[in-house]
């Protein structure tokens, strides 16, 4: 620390004297004031005088430059040439230069200026100037050599404490070293003794658990066996409980088919076309109730487990009511058909007898009667789509079967475990992008149509962290194009039906596919008409043989182990699947290519309405077919076909509503009470409202 100290004060000492006070200019080459020093001439220091006087009193007489001046004349000489040039504020510091100033101008009066400069000698002042500046080099030599020595001996001294230190810890760890290892061997011993002990314990502990075991497994093998027979008795009294319980359930089944079969029977006489005066609305409500309370015993029981024998007696004495109720309207439909016969008979003998007067007074040829009687019967409805429809829409279903055909190696693939998880991807990479496709963004939009697309394309694709492509199997394609299909199809039924809005952005990415792979376009309508055959349009027929449940499979409900959906559930499945197909008419991808036609565009929107408007109503059905088709694309009809929509619409609420009226009960009101006020709302504005939930060209800028 002492060396520290010393260098410290000689550092702050040097910082403080006046060559560390001094200002230094790096540009002095472009100071002209720095060069007047090197130009002008030679001037000695002010304080030059005192340090010569201070070193003359303690050397020799220095050798004069010439002979005519004596030893004692150069040093007042040279005093007074110092003096001159020291400031006044020098002299009062300087005390040895001020007392001998008196004594020098008295004896130098007679000296002139330049016999003065003569007699200093510049060979005298160089040579002291040196030697001053000799010892202060000399000086702070000595210091350096002894800042240095002492430096020297201190690192020593730290070496050599370094050097004792790490042999004393070298020590100190052998020591500790051998205190561990002396006390693990002593741990060992004492574990080694410990486990042996236990271990003879642990055997003896274990002989004794064996013959525990031994007599428990005894005790136990006992009890098992008397377990099982009881478990066979009970699974025996069971068995037959079940069997005769499905007997009860199948008995319920097959009068509730019984039932809804006679109850189609009263639907068709509900408002009979030969005698409309005659209202047979009360046989249908009784029918009806008679269906509900069926149903909703069959379904009771059901959730309870199986019905009993009371069940099965009320829901007998159901048909039997069923059957008089029948019985009772065919009755009264044969009496007033007998009337009815007499009433035309009648009117026929009177029409003769008028005519025959007509013919004796005009002389006319029959060619206008017919043309009139051809008129009246083109005026009735049909009861069957047009062939060409049904042709159309038998084409699409060999199409699906084709597909279906066509990847028969990955459709059955359960040994193959490579093949299965091959399907497995593909179908994951195929419905996972149908269920992410949302209003959100147009961004998230087309991120998932370029997923799908490139599926499609044989491009590879990350699904669950894994790549996939349907170049991965010979058959990959097929199958990718029939489940995609099918999933937009469920995707229709299910988020559309409860979520209207939904419809427009599946729309146009369905469009969008379609376009480019017109393949999943044809197998998305056989899927859409298979769950909805309304959107071809046409009405299943039943042929003989065919069950019940098939039937109504048929007609688009979903039947579980013989129990058919609700009639809610039902109306919402089909009209989610009928507002997809609107939209999907209407709208076009925005990135595709706008120059082509749509493939599947507003002409088959107006075919549908048209085929849809001559066919006989049905009962709630079609009411709400019409205005959720009406709805979603109602504006864009009126833009494509103008006036012909608008008289097509006047045709609806003047003639086809009184239709779907007159095969309306009481109680099934509600969406023909919507379908009017929509229509006659429409007419009377002269404007179809867009549907809520369009995509709007802002939107694909998010």
């Amino acid at each position: 620390m002492e060396s520290w100290q010393l260098r410290f004060e000689t550092l702050e000492a040097l910082r403080l004297s006046s060559k560390g006070q001094l200002n230094y200019c790096r540009r002095w080459q472009e100071d002209e004031g720095a060069l007047e020093g090197c130009v002008a001439p030679i001037e000695l220091s002010p304080y030059c005088g005192w340090v010569l006087d201070s070193i003359s009193g303690q050397s020799a007489p220095e050798i004069t430059p010439s002979g005519t001046s004596t030893p004692k004349q150069s040093t007042p000489l040279s005093k007074r040439a110092s003096a001159e040039r020291v400031p006044p504020g020098s002299h009062r510091s300087s005390s040895p230069p001020s007392s001998a100033e008196p004594s020098e101008t008295k004896g130098n009066d007679h000296l002139s200026p330049l016999e003065t400069d003569q007699e200093v000698s510049p060979a005298v002042l160089s040579s002291k100037v040196a030697k001053v500046e000799g010892c202060i080099r000399m000086y702070e030599e000595m210091h350096r050599l002894k800042a240095k020595e002492r430096l020297r001996q201190r690192q020593e001294e730290q070496e050599q404490m370094v050097r004792a230190a790490y042999a004393q810890a070298s020590e100190q760890l052998k020591r500790f070293d051998e205190l561990r290892e002396l006390k693990r061997h002593q741990e060992f011993q004492e574990l080694q003794e410990v486990m042996e002990k236990s271990s003879k314990e642990a055997q003896g502990q274990q002989e004794k658990l064996k013959e525990e075991h031994r007599h428990r497994a005894k005790i136990l093998n006992l009890k098992l066996r008397e377990a099982e027979q009881q478990r066979q008795r009970q699974e025996e009294l069971e068995r037959l409980r079940k069997e005769e319980g499905q007997e009860r359930l199948r008995r319920l089944y097959s009068i509730q088919e019984e039932l809804l079969q006679l109850n189609q029977q009263i639907d068709p006489n509900y408002r009979h076309k030969d005698l409309p005066r005659i209202d047979l609305s009360a046989y249908s409500n009784r029918g009806n109730q008679i269906c509900g309370l069926v149903s909703g015993l069959i379904r009771t029981t059901s959730e309870k487990g199986f019905p009993t024998q009371a069940d099965v007696a009320n829901t007998e004495r159901a048909l039997q009511e069923m059957r008089g109720l029948i019985s009772s309207m065919q009755q009264e439909i044969t009496v007033a058909l007998e009337e009815k016969k007499r009433k035309d008979e009648e009117e026929e003998r009177q029409k003769r007898k008028e005519l025959e007067k007509k013919e004796q007074m005009k002389t006319q040829t029959p060619a206008p009667a017919q043309q009139s009687g051809g008129k009246q019967q083109k005026e009735g409805l049909q009861v069957k789509t047009e062939e060409s429809i049904m042709q159309w829409y038998q084409q699409l279903q060999d199409a699906a079967e084709q597909c279906v055909a066509s990847f028969s190696e990955i459709g059955n693939c359960k040994g193959n475990t490579e093949v299965k998880k091959i399907k497995t991807n593909l179908q994951k990479a195929a419905t996972i992008p149908v269920s992410q496709i949302s209003s959100i963004s147009g961004s998230k939009l087309r991120e998932v149509f370029d997923k799908i697309n490139n599926l499609l394309s044989g491009k590879a694709v990350q699904t669950e962290g894994q790549a996939v492509s349907v170049t991965q199997h010979p058959q990959g394609l097929d199958f990718v194009y029939y489940k995609l299909a099918e999933k937009f199809v469920k995707h229709g039924e299910g988020e559309v039906s409860f979520h209207h809005d939904s419809a427009f952005p599946i729309a146009v990415v369905l469009s969008g596919i379609w376009e480019l792979h017109p393949r999943v376009g044809d197998i998305f309508l056989a899927h859409l008409h298979k769950k909805c055959p309304y959107a071809v349009p046409f009405y299943p027929a039943r042929k003989e043989g065919t069950s019940m449940e098939e039937y109504q499979r048929m007609l688009g409900y979903e039947v579980h182990d013989s129990k058919v959906e609700e009639q809610d559930h039902f109306l919402k499945r089909m009209s989610g699947m009928i507002r997809l197909y609107a939209a999907i008419i209407q709208l076009r991808w925005p990135y595709g290519n706008k120059q082509g036609a749509h493939p599947h565009g507003l002409s088959y929107g107006w075919r549908w309405l048209a085929q849809m408007l001559n066919l006989e109503p049905l009962a709630d059905v079609t009411a709400m077919l019409l205005l959720d088709f009406l709805e979603v694309c109602g504006s864009a009809l009126v833009k494509q076909y103008g006036i012909q929509f608008w008289k097509t619409m006047f045709f609806i609420q003047k003639s086809y509503i009184p239709r779907i009226e007159a095969v309306t009960s009481a109680g099934q009101m509600g969406c023909l009470s919507r379908l009017k006020s929509f229509v006659q709302k429409c007419l009377q504005e002269k404007e179809i409202p867009v549907p809520k939930g369009i995509l709007t060209p802002s939107f694909w800028r998010t």
